[in-house]
This record gives structure tokens, C-alpha cells and sequence, in this order.
């Protein structure tokens, strides 16, 4: 389970890369669209960290 917790963290890793970077290549043709872009990479950094922060805590919790 820990194993598949950690893969999905690092799938919203990967997933923020890709909008990034379609932002990127799309940025001179349809600027709203790129943000819209930008804002689901943030979003997908934002639940990676909240994963990992909920996975930790949920690991101490099972630990003790």
C-alpha cells in the first residue's frame, strides 16, 4: 500500500510537468488555455506535497 501511495505522489509530480510544459509550447498561440495550463500544474504540485504530508502522517499513526 505504501508503495502505491508513493507512486501516485509521484504521478502528480509527472502530471505537473506535462501541463507545464504544454503551457510552455502554447503560450504565443491561446494564452488563456496556458493559463488554465498553469494553474492544473500548480494544483497537481499542491497534491503532491499533500500526499506526501498525509502519507507520513498516516505512516507515524500505523508506527506507534
Amino acid at each position: 500500500m505504501k508503495t502505491i501511495s508513493k507512486i501516485f505522489e509521484y504521478g502528480y509530480l509527472v502530471v505537473a510537468v506535462i501541463f507545464l510544459v504544454e503551457a510552455v509550447l502554447n503560450w504565443n498561440t491561446d494564452r488563456s488555455k496556458s493559463y488554465l495550463q498553469l494553474i492544473f500544474a500548480v494544483l497537481a504540485v499542491f497534491m503532491y506535497f499533500f500526499r506526501k504530508k498525509f502519507r507520513a502522517r498516516i505512516e507515524n499513526r500505523n508506527k506507534q
